[in-house]
């Protein structure tokens, strides 16, 4: 069975917003974009892993909430979904934003101008390199072990996967809020159906979950 690349429960505002422009330590989704906003779908599941307590909604959110790490052996991230750090390491001792337990527990392969030695944190190790999203891609699928590889964005990074050809499946959640500027996914859904089926379908919490298919 061939090995996806796929990107999962990627969040976005209704004008296809998903981080503002002036991230920082304190911002990291920038200071224009309230993260809750976005993501308030999936923290609602009962399925949700940072939930300290019972409950939470079932059915399609939670549906994909729990889908989230399924056949997953590899994740590739953008530097800035890393950390806020920009040109060379200035802070070796930054780990990332999820402390001593990442919720990855797969290699990470982190895309970066400025390659530094591989670091693990409990059962994720987060490799550091350089290189085309192909040559990237053929180094997350050898770690995967046969298994799938997520790609966690952020939006530079989506992009340039989808301008190389390289995802085999999409799905993003669009939020009905507007954020008016920030770093945007697409103008319209239909900007990717020259190379995507595409489906649409709506959830009682007001998101909207668009899943594509390689054609």
């Amino acid at each position: 069975m061939a090995q996806l690349l796929r990107v999962q429960n990627f969040c976005i505002s209704s004008d296809g917003i998903a981080a503002g422009e002036d991230q920082s330590l304190e911002n990291p989704f920038g200071s224009s974009v309230d993260p809750a906003l976005l993501f308030a779908w999936a923290g609602a599941t009962a399925s949700w892993p940072m939930r300290t307590e019972p409950g939470g909604s079932r059915g399609l959110d939670d549906y994909f909430t729990r889908d989230h790490a399924r056949n997953i052996g590899a994740e590739i991230m953008g530097r800035n979904k890393f950390g806020p750090q920009r040109g060379p390491w200035q802070d070796h001792d930054w780990r990332g934003w999820w402390g001593d337990e990442p919720p990855f527990r797969t290699p990470v392969f982190v895309m970066t101008h400025h390659p530094r030695p591989s670091i693990t944190l409990s059962d994720t190790t987060f490799h550091f390199v350089g290189g085309d999203p192909a040559a990237v891609l053929e180094q997350a699928r050898e770690a995967a072990q046969g298994k799938d590889v997520r790609l966690g964005g952020g939006v530079t990074v989506l992009r340039e996967f989808l301008d190389a050809g390289l995802v085999d499946t999409l799905h993003v959640v669009v939020s009905p809020v507007k954020l008016g500027s920030g770093l945007r996914l697409w103008e319209s859904p239909d900007e990717l159906l020259d190379r995507f089926r595409l489906e649409v379908v709506p959830s009682a919490s007001g998101v909207t979950h668009h899943l594509f298919w390689r054609r």
